[in-house]
């Protein structure tokens, strides 16, 4: 943001960066430069969703959204969900950037559970899986985990449910596809709620992968 509009606003303000991009837009168009994205970033959510609300608001050039250097693993994932999710639920932006410091590779993965979380994109397997409790009779996040890794290249549309116990798990995840549930040794298989058959708790995560892989050969 140039020193007299910082100046003018006290800061680098929402209007201040909403100003600063209109005259940069107006540079690029006095070149006869009419192929623009404009992108008004800050490292803060409220900021980044107070100046993306007022530059869309202004005109309707193409916006690539996201919350600039947002930190670590953690708290980029929060800051990035929570300020890109909310102005893509707006209809505001037509591409986004994850920023963390971390493996661009996580970059993208977030930025594609943002997208689907909101139904923008329908790509890959989805899982729903429950927080642990007095119930859970399986090692949950070790599950989680590796089924996670075992999909992470898969691009059939699934649902797949890893619950901790059987009280719950496919009364819960009756929507998924295929779901696993835990046991005390003995877990079960579920389709779509029904219960398929009793696998033995160390053979879950086999079953349920054999399971997509029939599922993905079907369709």
């Amino acid at each position: 943001v140039e020193k007299d509009i910082l100046k003018r606003y006290n800061g680098a303000t929402a209007e201040a960066m909403v100003e600063s991009a209109f005259r940069h837009i107006n540079l690029l168009k006095s070149f006869d430069f009419h192929e623009i994205k404009v992108s008004i970033k800050a490292s803060d959510v409220p900021r980044t969703i107070e100046s993306y609300k007022l530059f869309s608001a202004k005109t309707n050039l193409p916006l690539h959204v996201g919350v600039t250097e947002a930190g670590g693993l953690y708290p980029g994932i929060v800051k990035s969900s929570i300020g890109i999710g909310m102005l893509l639920a707006e209809g505001i932006g037509d591409t986004i950037r994850v920023s963390l410091t971390r493996d661009p590779v996580e970059e993208v993965r977030v930025g594609y559970e943002i997208l689907r979380s909101l139904f923008i994109r329908h790509r890959g397997p989805e899982i729903v899986s429950c927080p642990t409790c007095g119930r859970c009779r399986i090692n949950l996040f070790d599950i989680v985990e590796r089924v996670e890794r075992a999909l992470l290249s898969k691009s059939l549309t699934i649902k797949i449910a890893i619950m901790g116990c059987a009280v719950n798990g496919p009364g819960e995840a009756k929507e998924a596809d295929i779901g696993i549930a835990g046991g005390d040794n003995i877990g079960i298989l579920f389709k779509k709620g029904k219960v398929i058959k009793k696998v033995p708790q160390k053979n879950l995560v086999d079953v349920l992968l054999q399971e997509v892989e029939k599922y993905e050969n079907k369709t």
